[in-house]
């Protein structure tokens, strides 16, 4: 069970590894994005030795407030996404599918994707991802979620990601399903994680309502199925990676973002803990 370092935003990244030491999380979700540490391999290897905490998985710079950080070709830069990965000991590079003006990028995101695998024994996990809904121009986030829920989907939408936001249209071997972002696109989330399959590789624990903007909000907080999930998660022996990826933005003070990413750790340890098999009479 790890923290991604953007649960506790606006925060640094070695705040990240001091909660995940203290809370007790099994490891750390690196986001390369503009703080210089993260971009680091050799920085993120100090703080991994300061706290004793391993990362588990490094998230690719794919958001677009990132796309200069380490160039701005994303071919390139997704190659090195994976050597910083092994640099640090991370075994998952997790990747959103390519933007559409993207387009060398798109034409060979596959190939590439399959390539780094081979060549350097790192899942790369190919995201699930949301449309941009026209309901943002027409009613405010609570009347947003009322819309999803009335139509039962995210109605008229512009995928920004190619060939689109579902990555399971294409045959990758590997995915990361993200509730949140299930939730923005009126998604079926345990649809999507059957549809995934043995391919599923990690998960980003985290809940929503269906607004039109992606809430990541802690489990349990929205209308996902964020503990089914994890229970059949359990049930079938995931060895794969959850990883809680929630926002914090809003609290006030250290304290409050310790509880409540705390609560978020006790929700997902309680509904993945594996049953325990039934003892002969």
């Amino acid at each position: 069970m790890g923290l991604s370092t953007a649960s506790v935003y606006p925060q640094t990244s070695e705040s990240a590894f001091q909660y995940a030491a203290q809370l007790g999380f099994d490891g750390i979700e690196l986001m390369v994005w503009a703080e210089a540490a993260s971009q680091d391999p050799y920085a993120v290897s100090a703080l991994i030795d300061r706290h004793q905490v391993p990362v588990l998985a490094l998230h690719a710079p794919c958001l677009l407030i990132s796309q200069r950080v380490w160039g701005s070709d994303p071919i390139p830069r997704l190659d090195r996404a994976v050597q910083v990965a092994r640099q640090v000991g991370a075994t998952t590079v997790v990747v959103h599918p390519p933007f559409r003006w993207q387009r060398a990028y798109a034409r060979g995101f596959a190939a590439q994707v399959a390539r780094l695998e081979d060549t350097h024994g790192i899942v790369v996990a190919v995201e699930n991802m949301y449309p941009f809904r026209a309901d943002r121009f027409m009613s405010n986030k609570e009347g947003s979620v009322q819309r999803l829920r009335k139509r039962g989907g995210a109605g008229a939408a512009v995928s920004a990601f190619a060939p689109g936001h579902d990555p399971t249209a294409v045959d990758h071997r590997h995915f990361t399903l993200d509730l949140s972002h299930t939730a923005t696109a009126g998604m079926d989330a345990l649809e999507l994680a059957d549809r995934m399959g043995d391919g599923l590789a990690h998960v980003h624990l985290a809940d929503g309502r269906g607004a039109y903007t992606d809430e990541h909000l802690p489990p349990g907080a929205g209308d996902q199925p964020c503990a089914e999930l994890c229970r059949r998660l359990a049930a079938r022996r995931f060895a794969g990676q959850v990883v809680l990826e929630i926002t914090t933005q809003n609290v006030r003070t250290r304290d409050e973002r310790a509880a409540v990413l705390a609560e978020s750790l006790a929700f997902a340890r309680t509904h993945l803990a594996r049953p325990r098999p039934r003892r002969a009479d």
